[in-house]
């Protein structure tokens, strides 16, 4: 069940709603906040029944532990470790396996059969989420556990899957907070605001920019230079809408429910150096790897070398963390040196890099980067290296004049009786999207200038039905890129 899915706009989400704010009049609030819990559960068993008994052990196991941290004073250190190594085994079982048994076939020239276990949605999140929790515990910040408001925690559908990762602390109040289970109209409003915003991230430009980036990466080897450098922009314009437009639509939902759920995306693309843009994009995942393994690591007050090291073992955690694979380990650690490098470059020297050319490095460098991030093996990013760096001024006269024959699927759909794969739709829609990253305010500026008027609200009616309307003819229903993860 996608969030831009019939199913889930029409019928799962107005049922949980309605019955929601219902079971809140009642004097037991409790009854509302176990609903939610039920209904979140059946959200998350829709994609896939069997994993529903994976994050019930989860939270059973790590609500005990959490419990007996809360209650003991001694041996704390052993059970948070036990309970840390626990959420681990987990991800490590279920996301990891094949690819340690592919490589240990691979140096001992072994032949042990691959598992291919089916990776449960969300495993990644929920496992960050939960170690969070447990820390949190450890470390004090989090005195008194209540089972419905752990549950709620653990299985909130919004952020459920894709995130954003949440701290128990920062969202508990508010899941508790009795005023909270009445519909607040300025909530609805602010909600359904940003939630389309993020349907038409989601919908109208991720989606669309997927066609391209999946001909491309599917035919990489018969790519042009001008061709391969579109494909590469096109991703990073693609994974960015895809995932902003999902964290979007989580915080419209949670604002549904009266819930602020954390910002995970501040205009990354303006970003001037390589720290500023992992404070602006995926920012829950900055916060948590900085919290909860950077300083306890050490951070930076071990010297130079052990900074370097600590930062580097970052970004590589942060690179497996996004998939099991030697290509994602090779991204995290291209951002892990860039950091050190901009760190030294910041530290050691007092010359003024001017704004463009700072930010210009910046953005070569992410885009290049994702080439990795997107590709299946090693050997297909360096073939398109190969490529992106193998300058041929025909191919550029080329697809400026002449619809390209490698984007099969956008050819097949048109735009006012104009195909998807002219060189006016693709390098249009392209100019225009990184017009609207790199100088048009955020979802999240937008939403803090929001006003509850009847202005506005006619305006998320119309555009409400547009986009319905939209959806509906068009019929996509893709997934989130970072459900893969």
């Amino acid at each position: 069940m996608l969030f831009p899915s019939f199913v889930f706009i029409f019928l799962f989400l107005p049922i949980v709603f309605v019955t929601y704010f219902l079971l809140g009049k009642l004097k037991n609030k409790k009854i509302a906040t176990l609903f939610l819990v039920a209904t979140s559960l059946y959200f998350y068993s829709y994609f896939e029944i069997k994993f529903l008994y994976l994050i019930c052990g989860s939270m059973l196991v790590n609500f005990t532990v959490g419990r007996v941290l809360l209650k003991v004073s001694r041996f704390r250190r052993s059970i948070l470790t036990i309970g840390i190594l626990f959420n681990i085994a987990v991800l490590g079982y279920f996301k990891y396996a094949d690819f340690f048994i592919e490589n240990y076939n691979l140096i001992f020239d072994q032949n042990m059969s691959l598992l291919y276990l089916a990776l449960p949605l969300g495993i990644s999140f929920i496992t960050f989420q939960q170690i969070a929790y447990l820390v949190d515990i450890y470390r004090g910040d989090i005195t008194e556990l209540r089972v419905s408001s752990y549950l709620i925690f653990s299985t909130f559908f919004p952020q459920l899957i894709t995130g954003p990762i949440v701290n128990h602390k920062d969202v508990i109040t508010e899941y508790e907070d009795p005023k909270n289970k009445r519909i607040h109209a300025e909530n609805v409003s602010k909600g359904l605001f940003i939630f389309l915003i993020g349907l038409v991230k989601k919908v109208v430009i991720a989606d669309t920019f997927a066609l391209w980036v999946t001909d491309g990466f599917n035919t990489y080897e018969s790519l042009t230079f001008a061709e391969a450098w579109f494909v590469v922009l096109a991703y990073t314009i693609q994974l960015y809408f895809d995932f902003s437009g999902y964290c979007d639509m989580a915080i419209g939902l949670a604002l549904l429910f009266n819930i602020r759920i954390p910002d995970n995306f501040n205009s990354p693309y303006k970003a001037r150096n390589i720290s500023d843009f992992w404070r602006r994009w995926h920012m829950t995942l900055n916060r948590f790897l900085t919290r909860y393994v950077y300083f306890p690591l050490g951070g930076s007050r071990k010297g130079e070398l052990i900074t370097a090291f600590n930062i580097i073992l970052v970004f590589f955690i942060s690179g497996f963390w996004h998939g099991a694979g030697w290509t994602f380990i090779i991204w995290g650690c291209l951002h892990g040196v860039a950091s050190v490098i901009f760190r030294l470059f910041k530290k050691h020297t007092n010359i003024p890099m001017p704004y463009v050319l700072s930010w210009f490095i910046t953005f070569a460098f992410i885009v290049l980067a994702r080439v990795y991030f997107r590709s299946d093996t090693v050997s297909q990013a360096h073939h398109m290296f190969g490529t992106l760096f193998s300058p041929d001024l025909t191919s550029v006269k080329q697809f400026i004049a002449e619809p390209s024959a490698i984007f099969v699927q956008a050819a097949d759909i048109f735009v006012f009786d104009t195909a998807l794969n002219t060189p006016f739709i693709l390098i249009g829609l392209l100019a225009i999207t990184l017009f609207i990253v790199l100088f048009m305010k955020n979802s999240i500026q937008l939403l803090a200038e929001f006003r509850f008027t009847w202005r506005t609200i006619v305006f998320i009616q119309v555009l409400a039905i547009i986009l319905l309307t939209t959806l509906f003819f068009i019929q996509k229903s893709s997934e989130f890129i970072y459900f893969n993860f």
